[in-house]
């Protein structure tokens, strides 16, 4: 049985996904499945307003880098890793003293990453824009659709804000959900 450990991989930004795509088809073509198990690219889902649609994307915790489960101990699939396009090398020693051997993660980073990447699974998805104080902002939905306001007050955990819009030429506070509101450029 190989003996497993997490390696991080330097990878051309931006081309995450096209990297781990020609990987695992080179770890199936080549039949190094049990020395490389498992390829991953941390990232969580998050969603942004624009133009008053909510849009989902996926965004990447470490750009650039790509975490790999494997035994390095074959030469092979060390080879096979490192001749993938899009391939920079793997993170280590950097060919400072006499090995340029990749260096694995310790256990304690791999548990941190894995719980993350585990902990936003179960969050499914998060806003990435908040809002500031004081911002000007736009309603799009609701009884006060098309009017502006400022945020006055912020509810992270509700995801709720406190916006104070004119109506009638007074300033009313109106209690909206980020989903409401978009932010005026």
């Amino acid at each position: 049985m190989p003996e497993l450990k997490w390696y991080v991989l330097r990878v051309v930004s931006g081309q995450e996904k096209k990297v781990k795509s020609y990987l695992e088809t080179e770890i199936e073509r080549s039949k190094l499945a049990d020395f490389i198990p498992q390829v991953l690219i941390p990232s969580e889902k998050v969603y942004e307003m624009r133009g008053g649609k909510k849009r989902v994307r996926e965004r990447n915790f470490f750009p650039g880098y790509i975490l790999l489960s494997a035994d390095l101990s074959n030469g092979e699939a060390y080879h096979a890793v490192n001749s993938i396009p899009g391939v920079i090398g793997f993170l280590g020693n950097n060919g400072t003293g006499a090995s340029k051997d990749p260096v694995p993660l310790r256990q304690s980073e791999v548990n941190r990453i894995l719980g993350k990447v585990d902990e936003i699974d179960e969050l499914e998805e998060k806003l990435e824009t908040p809002f500031i104080k004081g911002e000007s902002v736009k309603v799009m939905d609701g009884p006060f659709s098309g009017f502006t306001g400022s945020v006055e007050e912020i509810f992270e955990d509700k995801k709720k804000l406190n916006v104070m819009v004119k109506i009638f030429g007074r300033n009313t506070p109106v209690e909206l959900s980020y989903m409401q509101v978009e932010k005026l450029e």
